[in-house]
């Protein structure tokens, strides 16, 4: 059973375009499949993500949907795995017609939040 959704982050989903909500909703679900527990609020205005002391976060940005995290640590495989998708620091930046490798997505997630609570 996934969490319920706080008005303001159901309000941001409902705000995006149907292409990028399809995005955001596919990781929202990966999220909160694999935490199930999760806390979904807005921080810096995108939702945010957080379990077991670590998080992760969305965004519709004006060229495409990023995957955040605290760290360039636990985006580092995925980049050697998946170089043409756009990365920053600590994000990942999908364009509309990026693949979205979910299982490669899953261990960046879990890195985040499960490595973060040792910092």
């Amino acid at each position: 059973m996934s969490p319920p959704l706080n008005s303001a982050v159901a309000d941001y989903f409902c705000g995006l375009s149907e292409q990028r909500r399809q995005i955001v909703l596919q990781l929202h679900q990966l999220i909160v499949q694999l935490y199930p527990d999760v806390e979904v609020n807005m921080a810096y205005k995108m939702p945010t993500y957080q379990a077991h002391g670590g998080w992760v976060a969305l965004a519709s940005q004006k060229h495409y949907v990023s995957l955040y995290t605290c760290t360039a640590q636990h985006i580092a495989g995925f980049k050697l795995e998946y170089p043409s998708i756009k990365t920053g620091k600590a994000c990942i930046n999908f364009k509309p017609h990026d693949p979205l490798p979910l299982e490669a997505l899953q261990k960046v997630i879990k890195s985040a939040i499960e490595t973060s609570k040792h910092h």
